[in-house]
C-alpha cells in the first residue's frame, strides 16, 4: 500500500486526537487508496470488455417508449443477479428501439458490480472464429471467448455478413454458446424472431440447438416499440439561417 511513514503518524496522531474506532482507523488508512485501486478495476473492466459506445442508464429516455419497455424489469437486471445465476438475457425488436443501449448500459454497470463482461457483434465474433478456424487456434479462442461472466453479442441478425463469411458460421457460433452453457451468461440483441432463425442460419437442426441453448431458461424482452432512429430523423430542419441547441 503506497503510505509513507510521515502520512501513518498523521492518521495516528488523528485516530488519538479524535478517539477513532478501530474500524474507523482503518477506514482513514487504507479508504482512499482502497477506494482508488476499485476504481482502477472498474476501468480496467470497463475498457477490456470493448464496448462500442458510452451507454449509461440514466441517459436512456425512458418515455418514448414506456409501453415497450418495463423500466423497473431493466433497472432489476442492472442489480447483475441474472450475471450471477448464469441466466442469459435476450432482446428481441426491430431496429432503433434502444435495444443496444440497453444492453451496453447494463454491461457497463454489471463491469461496475465486478464481473467481467465483453461485448461484440456476431459479425465480429464471427470474423474472430473464422481466422482461428483457418490458423488452427480456435481452442484457445474458444476458451477466450468462453472466460467472461457475461458475453454480450449484439447485431445478431443485423445482416447477411455472418452467413458469407464462413459456412461453418452456424456451427462456430453454437461452440461458444455450448460451451457458455449454462454456468456463464450470455446476452444477445437480435432483430428477427426465434422463428425464423433455422432459414437465417442455414442449418435448421444445428440453428434449433443454438436456440436451445440460447432460449432455455433464458430471460426474454420482446420490445415492439417505435424506432428512435427514425424518430429523429422525421424532426423538421430549422429554418434557414437558425440553428438548434
Amino acid at each position: 500500500m503506497p503510505l509513507s511513514a510521515e502520512q501513518l503518524d498523521e492518521v495516528l496522531r488523528t485516530a488519538e486526537q479524535q478517539g477513532l474506532s478501530h474500524l474507523e482507523f482503518l477506514q482513514r488508512l487504507v479508504g482512499t487508496q482502497a477506494q482508488q485501486r476499485r476504481e482502477r478495476a472498474i476501468e480496467r473492466r470497463i475498457r477490456d470488455a470493448c464496448f462500442r459506445d458510452v451507454k449509461l442508464l440514466e441517459d436512456f429516455d425512458w418515455q418514448f417508449n414506456a409501453a415497450a419497455i418495463d423500466r423497473a424489469q431493466i433497472e432489476q437486471l442492472a442489480t447483475g443477479e441474472f450475471v450471477r445465476r448464469g441466466d442469459n438475457l435476450v432482446f428481441v425488436g426491430q431496429s432503433g428501439v434502444g435495444k443496444s443501449h440497453l444492453l451496453q448500459a447494463l454491461g457497463r454497470q454489471c463491469c461496475v458490480l465486478g464481473y467481467h463482461v465483453r461485448y461484440t457483434s456476431s459479425a465480429k465474433l464471427l470474423q474472430d472464429l473464422t481466422a482461428a478456424l483457418a490458423d488452427q487456434t480456435l481452442p484457445a479462442r474458444l476458451n477466450y471467448w468462453t472466460r467472461f461472466d457475461w458475453l454480450i453479442i449484439d447485431e445478431f441478425g443485423f445482416d447477411r455478413l455472418e452467413r458469407t463469411l464462413s459456412s461453418q458460421a452456424a456451427n462456430l457460433l453454437y461452440k461458444v454458446i455450448d460451451a457458455r452453457s449454462p454456468q456463464r451468461s450470455t446476452g444477445l440483441v437480435t432483430n428477427i424472431d426465434f422463428e425464423v432463425w433455422a432459414d437465417y442460419l442455414g442449418d435448421p437442426p444445428l440453428a434449433m440447438a443454438f436456440m436451445d441453448r440460447v432460449v432455455d431458461g433464458a430471460i426474454l424482452l420482446k420490445i415492439d416499440g417505435r424506432s428512435y432512429r427514425a424518430h429523429r430523423a422525421k424532426r423538421p430542419s430549422p429554418p434557414s439561417g437558425e440553428t438548434t441547441s
